[in-house]
């Protein structure tokens, strides 16, 4: 009886520590949606006539502007620093949202399509982490091929900013819709199984599959059943 108290004892502490970083998780990324939002009001209300302009130059810029606030994230992650850090990087992703958000907007049943976006990415998201959270599940296996997955996804991404090809935007966005939904379920696999201890950064990942989930998303829904005048 003792031996088996004591050998208890490691895997109770190692699932509390588990539960608290989950739990620590989601209250962060909850929290990251409101610098989220207030970019995205800040964002539409921009004039992006320098995106009309450069359209080349700007995707890129933002694209140097995140990765470089993603490593400064990475780089504070175990202090208070990496909170004030972290939020500061979901505010800019909010701002980035506003091109596409002002494109949407533009259509005449624009806010129901955000709405929509919204509302699938939002089922999508608490579908799959109550997967991989309920059914204990390890999805770490997924890790190599995600990975491959979203290089690929990014350089296809860096090359049609050049070619502007209206399909393969289309189906860069169906992969991203496949390839984030499925981050998901990884992410917080590593979390549940401990793969992830530093909830800034499990904020992180996760915040990141659903911000592109959202986007991708709404450009499908935009190029489907998007209404012009």
């Amino acid at each position: 009886m003792q031996y088996q108290t004591q050998a208890a004892t490691p895997t109770t502490t190692l699932a509390v520590e588990q539960n608290k970083v989950l739990r620590n998780t989601y209250m962060m990324l909850a929290l990251t949606m409101i610098p989220t939002v207030i970019g995205a009001l800040i964002g539409t209300s921009l004039d992006l006539s320098f995106m009309a302009a450069h359209p080349i130059m700007y995707p890129l810029m933002m694209f140097a502007v995140m990765m470089g606030m993603l490593f400064a994230v990475a780089a504070l992650r175990n202090s208070v620093w990496g909170i004030v850090a972290l939020l500061g990087f979901t505010f800019v992703a909010g701002v980035f949202l506003g091109p596409i958000l002002q494109v949407a907007l533009s259509l005449k049943n624009g806010a129901q399509l955000v709405g929509m976006a919204a509302g699938g990415t939002g089922i999508i998201f608490f579908s799959l982490a109550t997967i991989a959270t309920v059914t204990k599940k390890d999805f770490s296996f997924m890790g190599k091929f995600l990975f491959i997955g979203l290089i690929l996804l990014i350089v296809a991404s860096l090359a049609n900013i050049f070619f502007q090809i209206p399909a393969l935007s289309l189906t860069i966005s169906a992969i991203a819709v496949m390839i984030f939904s499925a981050y998901i379920l990884y992410d917080v696999s590593q979390i549940v199984h401990g793969g992830e201890t530093n909830y800034l950064m499990a904020t992180l990942g996760l915040y990141l599959d659903i911000y592109n989930l959202f986007i991708h998303l709404l450009n499908l829904l935009m190029a489907f059943t998007g209404e012009r005048d």
